[in-house]
C-alpha cells in the first residue's frame, strides 16, 4: 500500500514522463516503415514522372523548333517594311497595287528561307485579296486553291480571318498538288489602322504530318497517349483518335471540346502537361496508373520488415536512455532545494520545479531593470535641468552620470539649441481621441529624436529635455568641427524643415559654445535671451545669440522727436490714413531696424505710437476719448502679441480706424460756404478745359495758374469732389472730343491728335489705348 501511495506520488516525475515519451519511441518504427512506404510510392511516382516529363520534354523540343520557325516567319512578314506601307502609310490608290506586287516578290524570298513552312499568306482587307509568294489573288481564288477540300467553307475561312482572336493556332485542311492534307495555322490579326479599320491578316501553315511524325518518333511511351493543345485546351494533334467517344483515355478529361487540364488523375488514368516555351500551346500525355503500381508489393514487404526491427530496437534503447538522462536532473533539483518551496516540492515535477526556481530569479531581476527604466527618464530630465538652470552639486560627478544614463560626451565644449513650438494648439486638434498628456509627449518624442539623429549627423551629440515649455537640446561639441556655429545652425535649419512636414512650426535660438558644466547655464541662459528676441525679429525664424550681442554693440538710439510725431498727428487728424500709414512705417523701419534694438525700447516705442493717436483724437475734440476707450479690445490684442510684427499689423488696424473717425469728423466740421464754393470752383474748371481743350499747353499747372492756385493742389481740390483728378479729366475730354472727329470726319490720326490739344501723335495713341482699351486707328475701322 505503502509502494502504491509512493508511486501515485510519483506519477508526475520526470521519470514517469520520461517512461511514457520513450514507450511511446515504439511507434517510431512503424512511423519509419510508413515514411519508407510512403517515400518509396513518392520514388515510383517520380520516376514515372520524369519518364513522363522527358517525353514530353523530348517532344516539345521537337515541336517547338517547327513552331519557333513559324513565329519568326510570321514576326518577318507583320514588320516587313512593304507590308507597313501598304497597311498604314494611305497612300493612294494607284500605289497600293505596286506595293502589294513587291510584297509578293518578296514573299517568294521567305518561300526559299523557310523551306519547312508550307504555305504562308496575308489576307488583305482593304482589296479583299490574298498575298502570296509571286501572286495576289482575290480572296475566292485563293480560298479554292489553298483551302477549298469539303471539310471548311467560304465563309467559316472569312470569319476565322476577320475574328476578334489573334496569335493563336488552329487545324485548316490544304490542297497540295491535287492531295488534301491536316495543316496547323498559326492566325495573327494585323493591327487597326489610324481610322480604326481592321487592315489584314497574317496566315502560316505548316503540315500537320510534321508534327505527327515528330510524335510518332519519340520513344518510351510505354502506351500512354500524346496531346498537342492549343491556347484554349483543344486538341489539335494527337497520337491516337482525339474523338473522346473513340477513346476511352481521354473520354474522362474532355470537358466539350477543351481538355480539363486541372484533372490530374481520372479512374485508372493519369494525365501530365508542360508548356511550349515558345508558344501559347501545350503538350500532354495521358498513361494508365497501373503502369507503376506493380512494385507496389515489394515495397510493402519491406515495410513490414522493417517494422520488427524497428520495435526491438527501440525497446533497447528506451531502458538506456531512461537511467542515463534522469540522473543530472536528480543532481540539479538537489542543488536548488532551498529555492524550492514545500508547495512546490509537492508537485514531484522536477523539470517544473527547476523552471519555478529559474522564472522566480528571473522576475526578480526584471523588476529591477524595470523600476530603474521608469525612473530613468525623469532622473535624467531633472539632472539637464539642473544643470541648464546652473543647480550644480559639487558631490556628484556628472561624467558618471552621463555614463549611467548612456549619455556619451565627447568633449567638454557644450551648446544649447532652444526650440518654441508656436502652433501647439493647432497640433493637438490633429490628433483626436488621445490624452493632452499623450499628445505632448508624442509631439516632443518627434522633435528629441529628429534633433537628436541631426546632431550626430553632423558629428556632435545631442540631448533633449523639456525646460520651461520649451524643448532644449544640449550639445556636445565635437572639438575638430571647423564652423561649430554654422553648424548649430545647421542643426536648427534642417530642424525646422524636417517637423514642417509634420505641420510642426519652430522659432529656434542659438547659444554660443562654453565650456565645462557651468558653461551649461550660461549656454541656456544666452538661447533663453535670443528666444526673447523673436518679439522683434518674428516668429519661425532661427535667433542666434552671437549675432544679437553684435548688433547690440551698435545699437541705435531711441528715435521718436517731437516733430515728427507732431507730423503723425497733422496726417491722422486730416484722415488721410495712406500718408499716415507710410510715416508710421517710416518710424518703425528706423526703429526696428538694423542694428537690432532692445525689447524694452521695442515696446515703448508701440506704446508711445498708440499714445500719439490718442492725442490726435484728443485735438479733434475727443476728450472723452470715445473711439479708443469704447474699444479696449484693440489695446488687449495689441498686448497680446507675441511678436513686434503682429504688434505692427495690430497698430495700423488701429490707425485705420482712427483715421477714418478723424476724417468723419473733420468732414462735418467742413462749412457749407466752403462746399459751395468748391463746387463752383470745380465747375468753373471744367467749363476751362471744355473751352480750352484743344490748346497743346493745357495741363495741370497751367489751369492753377490761370485759378492762381497750386497746380498740384487745385488737382487735389477736383478729385475731392469728382472722384477723379485733373489731369484725367483733361485726358478724357479730349479723347472724347477725338472720338467724335474720327466719326464725323475723315481726317488723319496724326491730323486728329493736333485739333484736340496732342503735338505728338504717339502720346496721343497712348492715352486713347489707356481709356479705351484700343488704338484710335482701332477704333476708325470699327466705326
Amino acid at each position: 500500500m505503502l509502494n502504491m501511495r509512493y508511486l501515485w506520488q510519483k506519477r508526475k516525475s520526470v521519470v514517469v514522463t520520461w517512461l511514457i515519451s520513450y514507450s511511446a519511441v515504439l511507434i517510431i518504427p512503424i512511423i519509419i516503415s510508413l515514411i519508407i512506404y510512403s517515400q518509396a510510392s513518392h520514388a515510383l511516382t517520380s520516376e514515372i514522372h520524369r519518364a513522363n516529363d522527358s517525353l514530353l520534354k523530348q517532344m516539345r523540343y521537337t515541336i517547338d523548333n517547327q513552331v519557333d520557325l513559324m513565329k519568326r516567319l510570321n514576326m518577318e512578314i507583320t514588320w516587313n517594311t512593304q507590308l507597313q506601307s501598304l497597311m498604314y502609310t494611305g497612300g493612294s490608290a494607284k500605289e497600293a497595287p505596286f506595293t502589294a506586287y513587291r510584297l509578293a516578290k518578296e514573299f517568294r524570298l521567305y518561300k526559299t528561307s523557310y523551306g519547312s513552312i508550307d504555305e504562308f499568306y496575308v489576307y488583305w482587307n482593304q482589296e479583299d485579296s490574298v498575298i502570296r509568294p509571286g501572286n495576289i489573288r482575290d480572296s475566292a481564288t485563293a480560298f479554292q486553291t489553298i483551302h477549298a477540300t469539303g471539310s471548311m467553307d467560304y465563309e467559316e475561312w472569312k470569319e476565322a480571318l476577320k475574328g476578334t482572336e489573334t496569335n493563336r493556332f488552329i487545324v485548316w485542311p490544304h490542297l497540295d498538288g491535287g492531295g488534301t492534307r491536316s495543316s496547323i495555322v498559326y492566325l495573327t490579326r494585323l493591327p487597326k489602322d489610324l481610322e480604326g479599320q481592321d487592315t489584314g491578316t497574317v496566315v502560316v501553315m505548316a503540315d500537320a504530318s510534321r508534327f505527327q511524325n515528330a510524335i510518332e518518333s519519340i520513344s518510351g511511351l510505354s502506351g500512354g497517349q500524346l496531346l498537342i493543345l492549343n491556347e484554349e485546351s483543344e486538341v489539335l494533334l494527337s497520337n491516337r483518335s482525339a474523338d473522346p467517344e473513340e477513346n476511352a483515355e481521354l473520354k474522362p478529361f474532355m470537358n466539350g471540346r477543351h481538355v480539363n487540364l486541372d484533372k490530374s488523375k481520372v479512374g485508372d488514368s493519369e494525365l501530365f502537361y508542360i508548356p511550349s516555351a515558345v508558344s501559347d500551346l501545350k503538350y500532354a500525355i495521358i498513361i494508365p496508373s497501373g503502369v507503376y503500381w506493380e512494385k507496389a508489393e515489394y515495397v510493402r514487404s519491406f515495410t513490414f520488415i522493417s517494422i520488427l526491427i524497428s520495435l526491438v530496437s527501440a525497446g533497447v534503447l528506451t531502458l538506456f536512455f531512461l537511467r542515463r538522462n534522469y540522473s543530472p536532473i536528480q543532481e540539479l533539483v538537489n542543488t536548488l532545494a532551498d529555492k524550492i518551496t514545500p508547495q512546490e516540492r509537492a508537485d514531484w515535477n522536477e523539470l517544473s520545479l527547476i523552471r519555478q526556481a529559474v522564472l522566480h530569479t528571473r522576475n526578480e531581476k526584471d523588476e529591477v531593470m524595470l523600476q530603474l527604466q521608469k525612473h530613468q527618464h525623469v532622473l535624467r530630465s531633472n539632472m539637464m535641468g539642473r544643470l541648464l538652470k546652473g543647480k550644480l552639486d559639487a558631490l556628484v560627478p556628472y561624467e558618471e552620470s552621463f555614463k549611467s544614463y548612456q549619455m556619451e560626451l565627447q568633449s567638454n565644449e557644450f551648446a544649447v539649441i532652444l526650440f518654441m513650438l508656436e502652433n501647439e494648439d493647432c497640433l493637438y486638434e490633429k490628433l483626436p481621441g488621445i490624452d493632452v498628456n499623450e499628445r505632448r509627449k508624442l509631439l516632443q518624442f518627434i522633435i528629441s529624436n529628429v534633433v537628436e539623429e541631426l546632431a550626430r549627423k553632423r558629428s556632435h551629440i545631442g540631448y533633449v529635455a523639456e525646460s520651461d515649455d520649451m524643448m532644449v537640446c544640449l550639445v556636445n561639441l565635437n572639438t575638430g568641427a571647423p564652423d561649430v556655429n554654422a553648424d548649430l545652425r545647421g542643426i536648427a535649419s534642417e530642424a525646422q524643415d524636417f517637423l514642417k512636414r509634420y505641420d510642426m512650426e519652430l522659432t529656434v535660438s542659438l547659444s554660443g559654445k562654453h565650456l565645462s558644466w557651468p558653461g551649461i547655464a550660461e549656454a541656456y541662459q544666452e538661447a533663453v535671451d535670443a528666444m526673447e528676441y523673436k518679439m522683434v525679429l518674428g516668429k519661425k525664424g532661427i535667433i542666434s545669440y552671437e549675432e544679437i550681442a553684435r548688433e547690440g554693440e551698435g545699437q541705435s538710439d531711441y528715435y521718436y522727436p517731437l516733430q515728427m510725431e507732431q507730423q503723425l498727428i497733422n496726417f491722422i487728424k486730416a484722415g488721410d490714413y495712406a500718408q499716415a500709414s507710410a510715416y508710421m512705417n517710416e518710424i518703425t523701419d528706423r526703429n526696428f531696424g538694423k542694428p537690432l534694438m532692445s525689447l524694452t525700447l521695442a515696446k515703448c516705442l508701440i506704446f508711445n505710437l498708440v499714445a500719439t493717436m490718442i492725442k490726435a483724437m484728443n485735438e479733434l475734440g475727443d476728450k472723452d476719448g470715445g473711439l479708443i476707450g469704447a474699444n479696449t479690445q484693440w489695446m488687449e490684442s495689441i498686448m497680446a502679441c507675441d511678436t513686434i510684427q503682429e504688434m505692427q499689423q495690430e497698430l495700423q488696424a488701429l490707425l485705420r480706424e482712427v483715421c477714418r473717425a478723424a476724417g468723419e469728423k473733420r468732414s462735418a466740421n467742413v462749412s457749407q460756404d466752403r462746399e459751395l464754393s468748391l463746387r463752383d470752383l470745380v465747375a468753373k474748371v471744367t467749363r476751362y478745359i471744355e473751352d480750352n481743350y484743344g490748346d497743346p499747353n493745357l495741363n495741370v499747372n497751367a489751369i492753377g495758374e490761370r485759378f492762381d492756385l497750386k497746380g498740384s493742389y487745385l488737382s487735389k481740390l477736383f478729385k475731392n469732389q469728382t472722384g477723379e483728378g485733373l489731369l484725367d479729366c483733361i485726358h478724357k475730354f479730349r479723347i472724347g472730343q477725338a472720338k467724335e472727329l474720327i466719326r464725323t470726319k475723315n481726317e488723319s490720326i496724326s491730323e486728329i491728335s493736333r485739333m484736340v490739344g496732342y503735338n505728338d501723335a504717339a502720346t496721343f495713341i497712348r492715352v486713347f489705348k489707356k481709356y479705351e482699351g484700343i488704338t484710335p486707328g482701332k477704333f476708325k475701322e470699327i466705326g
